[in-house]
């Protein structure tokens, strides 16, 4: 068997391992007996433990931010010239097209969202929260900028407002949604947040 392939037998076993057991109490030694090499085997493929999930969740992590990414892009280059109303229109369908990412990578968020504790990715949906924060503050100033009247919102609702909305995407996979109910139920947030934001700044 190629070292390829013990690899991917590895990392397919520690999938396993950290579903059923959560990230801290996943062991090294399970894993290693599920593939058939000894524990001493498996530290030559991966050091340590964190760096074995970090192998089945970076990959994605990177490409929901590439996505996130290119969406406040569009919406700040399309601001301009559509204005706010526009782009906020159903709350810009934000949450159904990151619920179809994650539904696409789902074995990956479970991972993330209820197996990483005690992981550098335990923060997951925190630092998403304040990275759309920065983004919605960004976007409220130019909107100003261009002659925009919004109503003034304290930084702390601000704060709770918006992880409520980043909270309830995720929502959907802790609860194990099927796609089609995931994909109803970010229509509904869409619609909700909408109104929401649009009436909390006057819109």
């Amino acid at each position: 068997m190629s070292r390829a392939d013990i690899t991917s037998n590895i990392t397919e076993a520690a999938f396993r391992e950290f579903m059923e057991y959560g990230f801290e109490k996943a062991s090294m030694r399970r894993i290693a007996s599920a593939v058939g090499i000894t524990a001493a085997a498996l530290y030559k493929h991966f050091q340590n433990k964190e760096e074995m999930f970090a192998a089945l969740v970076e990959p994605t992590i990177q490409e929901f931010r590439q996505i996130y990414d290119e969406m406040n892009k569009i919406a700040f280059e399309q601001l301009p010239k559509v204005g706010i109303n526009e782009i906020w229109k159903d709350y810009g369908g934000d949450a159904k097209i990151l619920m179809q990412f994650v539904y696409s990578h789902f074995n990956e968020f479970k991972l993330i969202v209820c197996c990483s504790q005690g992981t550098r990715y335990d923060s997951f949906i925190h630092d998403v929260a304040v990275m759309e924060e920065k983004t919605t503050q960004m976007f409220i100033d130019r909107c100003r900028e261009l002659g925009t009247d919004i109503k003034p919102v304290s930084d702390m609702e601000l704060h709770l407002l918006v992880t409520a909305n980043v909270s309830a995407v995720f929502e959907a996979v802790i609860h194990d949604f099927s796609e089609a109910e995931a994909m109803h139920y970010a229509d509904t947030l869409d619609s909700f947040f909408s109104a929401g934001w649009k009436r909390l700044f006057g819109i």
